[in-house]
Parts: C-alpha cells; sequence; structure tokens
C-alpha cells in the first residue's frame, strides 16, 4: 500500500504533463501522430494523456521528445524510467523553461499555460 506522499498529483503525472506540452505546442492529437511519423499514434497519445498508460516506452517518450522540443530526459523521469535523484541535487530539467532555474512545479506549469495562450493568440 502507498503512503499519501508517495502518490502524484494528477498536475504532476506524465498525462498531465504530455498535455500541458501538447498544448504550448498548439498541436492537436493527430498533427502530433503526423510529426511523429505515426510512431505516437493520435489514440494512443489520448491514453497517456489521461493517464490510462503510465510507462510508455523510450522510443515513444524520445519521439514525443523532438515534437515538443523538451527534455527526453525529463519525460523519461516522469515515466520512472529515471531516478530522480538528480532532482534532489538541483539538476532538475524543465520542459519549455530550461533556460530558468529553481522554477517550482507550479511556476513551471504557469509558464506552459501562458506559451500555450500566446501561441493559441497568434493562430487568431
Amino acid at each position: 500500500m502507498s503512503k499519501p506522499g508517495d502518490q502524484i498529483s494528477m498536475d504532476d503525472s506524465l498525462g498531465a504533463h504530455l498535455t500541458r506540452l501538447r498544448s504550448a505546442t498548439g498541436l492537436s492529437l493527430r498533427q502530433v501522430e503526423e510529426a511523429t511519423k505515426k510512431e505516437v499514434s493520435n489514440a494512443y497519445l489520448s491514453q497517456l494523456e489521461n493517464n490510462k498508460i503510465v510507462k510508455p516506452s523510450p522510443n515513444i517518450l524520445h519521439a514525443l521528445s523532438v515534437v515538443y522540443a523538451t527534455s527526453y530526459e525529463d519525460l523519461m523521469r516522469r515515466a520512472g524510467y529515471v531516478s530522480s535523484d538528480a532532482d534532489a541535487a538541483g539538476h532538475r530539467a524543465k520542459a519549455a523553461t530550461f533556460a530558468v532555474e529553481n522554477l517550482t512545479p507550479d511556476e513551471e506549469k504557469a509558464l506552459l499555460d501562458y506559451l500555450g495562450f500566446i501561441r493559441n493568440q497568434k493562430r487568431k
């Protein structure tokens, strides 16, 4: 049985993070499928984003990291492949916010949300 502190909040899950990244890039599920040359189907990505699949293969994570221009290592950590010991040492990789150090998870989420908002405004 897991302890309350061991559980990952939904906002910090791999699925929620992938949703934020996709939103920030302004891509639809089908556009991501095309961008990965169908390595990641839109149905599979939907299952990832809804936490129905929580540990995709490293190949899938790599394809998504390329499309989202984010840290492969961060996605691997969020999927549980890489230990979070680097976090404790202050080497946490931050998707789309890697240039800003010492961001809290809430600040990182807010920046990704804002980036998505800005990109959506440009399309209008």
